[in-house]
């Protein structure tokens, strides 16, 4: 899929891609919210894949932009909001949410607001993001809905299995993708080491994606 992606928005990568497929299986005749959409990548796989209607949410204008342009630009319809996660669509449920969030371990706990980095960015344990998603996921799922996540094996998937059981879900890691280290996690390298997040010299990465529902 060809997309229009303007300086300062993310990428789609080997992270996108493996979500992808998972929620096109899901996505048919369903309701889909796309948090932290970037250039609206997965909204689109919803949308093409049959969906019912695609929201998709971002914090970035620049990102808001790209989806709005994508979607345009592959005749979709994908309903597009700035703002923090759920807080656009804090009164709606929805059938499948599904989010790319920042994962990557960062040097402070401060995430960046105006950067690309934002992108990527996911505090000192990666999980700044991942986390709220994990708690606040299941206030805005269908009774029968399903969220979809994928984040690095550097963040403990068991953690994130382990939040949202406490929010009522229950999850599990339903696929795995061994990738060389990007841009980012090669400049962090050290860092993560130091922090023991990694092995000495790993310079390989475990991407999951994680599906849950309601117990």
């Amino acid at each position: 899929m060809i997309l229009f992606c303007p300086p300062g928005v993310y990428r789609a990568q080997s992270d996108t891609d493996l979500l992808a497929g998972h929620l096109a299986h899901h996505a048919g005749g369903r309701h889909v919210l796309d948090l932290g959409t970037g250039t609206g990548a997965l909204a689109l796989t919803a949308a093409r894949a049959g969906a019912a209607s695609v929201t998709a949410v971002d914090l970035s204008r620049r990102c808001v932009a790209a989806t709005r342009f994508n979607g345009l630009l592959h005749r979709s319809s994908v309903r597009v909001h700035r703002g923090d996660l759920f807080e656009p669509v804090r009164d709606q449920r929805f059938d499948v949410i599904v989010a790319n969030p920042p994962y990557v371990p960062s040097r402070g706990a401060v995430l960046p607001r105006h950067t690309v980095a934002r992108s990527w960015d996911g505090g000192p344990d990666g999980r700044a993001v991942l986390d709220r998603i994990c708690d606040a996921a299941a206030a805005h799922l269908r009774p029968d809905g399903v969220l979809l996540l994928v984040h690095s094996e550097v963040c403990d998937p068991q953690v994130t299995i382990d939040r949202l059981a406490t929010a009522g879900l229950v999850a599990d890691v339903v696929d795995r993708a061994c990738i060389p280290f990007g841009p980012v996690m090669r400049s962090r390298a050290g860092m993560l080491e130091r922090r023991g997040l990694i092995p000495p010299g790993e310079r390989l990465e475990e991407l999951v994606v994680v599906e849950a529902r309601r117990g």
